[in-house]
């Protein structure tokens, strides 16, 4: 940890990018955060940040999460949270974010969110591509581009399910 108390760990995995998250929360530590989500957010990948080592929240670590969210929407991608410690799942609640950025108590939770999103339908059937994620072995999910240029999944080019 840092001197105020708080790690950011990113690391890209199969399907989605994971920002674990330990420590505290607040306006000492918030650029930190900012700082480490604002990449991952613009990737056009999925974002799963895991809030539960998280031991306090306040305010400005809610506001970088929904900017992070927005972020992702604006980048045809989407950024959930996991949490299961009842303190920070009620912020969410209170504030209305659990609205904008989706809950999870476990990873497993979030990246089986993300294969029920990611599930689109083409031409009238329900699709999705068949890449196994080791963070989430049971669930399939389609592979954002590895490029800006490249051609996006249906979904993420404006199809809803």
């Amino acid at each position: 940890m840092d001197d105020y108390g708080l790690t950011v760990e990113v690391r890209q995995e199969p399907g989605h990018i994971l920002a674990t998250v330990a420590g505290e929360v607040d306006i000492a530590t918030v650029s930190q955060l900012q700082q480490r989500l604002a990449a991952p957010a613009a990737s056009g990948w999925p974002l799963i940040v895991d809030l539960d080592r998280v031991t306090f929240i306040d305010a400005s670590g809610l506001r970088v999460l929904a900017n992070a969210a927005s972020r992702a929407a604006a980048h045809r991608a989407s950024l959930h949270a996991v949490c299961a410690r009842h303190q920070v799942r009620r912020l969410f609640a209170i504030t209305g974010l659990d609205r904008q950025i989706p809950l999870a108590r476990t990873v497993a939770e979030a990246c089986q969110n993300l294969g029920a999103a990611w599930r689109v339908r083409v031409n009238g059937h329900r699709q999705h591509a068949r890449v196994r994620s080791q963070a989430c072995p049971d669930r399939h999910l389609q592979t954002p581009p590895a490029t800006p240029d490249a051609p996006r999944p249906p979904n993420q080019q404006g199809i809803t399910c």
